[in-house]
């Protein structure tokens, strides 16, 4: 049992410490100086999170462009995530839905919720609920909890739905399965109802 347990340790720091500090190697700057676009965005996650490097957002633009410009999916919506907050660049609404939709397109889940967020608050677009919907639908299909609240919350408020607290409720049980603070209390209220 205790083998059991440190091999799921060891996996678990392996994956979180891709997910937060870039999972790039010694010769990570080298394999992104030479064009490998997955290094670049890992390089860029270092420099976004101060992980073995000074934190520097503007280096961390810098990287996720380069991989973005690539195609990387990954590092297109945290160039958007970077536009949309003015970390390392002037504040861009427009420019942060450019690439959170190259991401969306490509079926990343986080950038598809942001660009599903962009839509339901007219950042960058005009707002549009259905777009919001539709956005929010393919990452809440995938699993993405703060999707499914917000498609809920679509349903409750029937925005770009017809408001209907029976989806309402069926997307925050979703969510709440992920222990979403604020689907698990949406869904105690609609309950109530």
């Amino acid at each position: 049992m205790k083998m059991l347990q440190k091999i799921c340790f060891v996996l678990l720091l392996g994956t979180f410490s891709s997910v937060y500090g870039g999972n790039c190697g010694d010769d990570c700057r080298v394999r992104a100086e030479q064009g490998d676009a997955e290094a670049q965005f890992n390089l860029g996650l270092k420099y976004s999170n101060g992980k073995g490097v000074p934190q520097d957002s503007k280096e961390a633009v810098k990287w996720y462009r380069l991989a973005a410009e690539q195609g990387n999916k990954n590092a297109q919506n945290k160039l958007g995530t970077m536009y949309r907050y003015g970390w390392g660049v002037s504040r861009d609404a427009e420019e942060a839905v450019k690439w959170f939709r190259q991401s969306a397109e490509q079926g990343d889940k986080h950038a598809q919720s942001n660009l599903g967020r962009m839509y339901r608050y007219g950042w960058g677009v005009s707002r549009d609920y259905k777009e919001a919907v539709k956005w929010y639908r393919l990452a809440a299909e995938q699993g993405l909890a703060k999707a499914q609240y917000n498609l809920g919350v679509m349903y409750a408020k029937g925005q770009g739905v017809l408001k209907d607290s029976v989806m309402a409720h069926m997307y925050w049980n979703m969510a709440a399965v992920s222990e979403h603070e604020d689907a698990i209390k949406g869904r105690g209220v609609v309950g109530k109802k």
